[in-house]
């Protein structure tokens, strides 16, 4: 009983630990977190610890107390890569929402806040 116990501990941390790994993490971006930009156009690049697909990611730009624009995705050479170029920027609060599939299927989203002034 008490092997059984250990084989379905160490079945469970084996499990969770391959969960953790296929979602794709954010390892750098432009712009970074409580980034302050200044000009109303910014490039937009987002780089993941994996490769993901994206043809079934997307990026959106917020504003607070805005609406959110759909950003079109731009090419890109790498495979752990997003990139956008954001336009029309206004002074004020900014949130651009990521979403990603890795090829393993898990969905990975988040959020990078960032402002614009004058």
């Amino acid at each position: 009983m008490k092997l059984l116990r250990s084989f379905c501990a160490l079945a469970f941390l084996v499990a969770a630990s391959g969960a953790a790994i296929a979602h794709a993490i954010v390892l750098s971006s432009t712009p970074s977190a409580d980034a302050i930009l200044k000009g109303a156009e910014t490039a937009v690049e987002i780089r993941f610890n994996s490769r993901i697909d994206a043809g079934r990611s997307y990026l959106k730009l917020f504003k607070i107390d805005g609406d959110a624009v759909a950003l079109p995705l731009a090419d890109s050479s790498s495979e752990d890569t997003l990139k956008a170029r954001a336009t029309g920027l206004t002074p004020g609060h900014y949130r651009l929402h990521w979403q990603t599939l890795s090829p393993d299927g898990h969905i990975s989203q988040g959020d990078i806040p960032f402002d614009v002034s004058r």
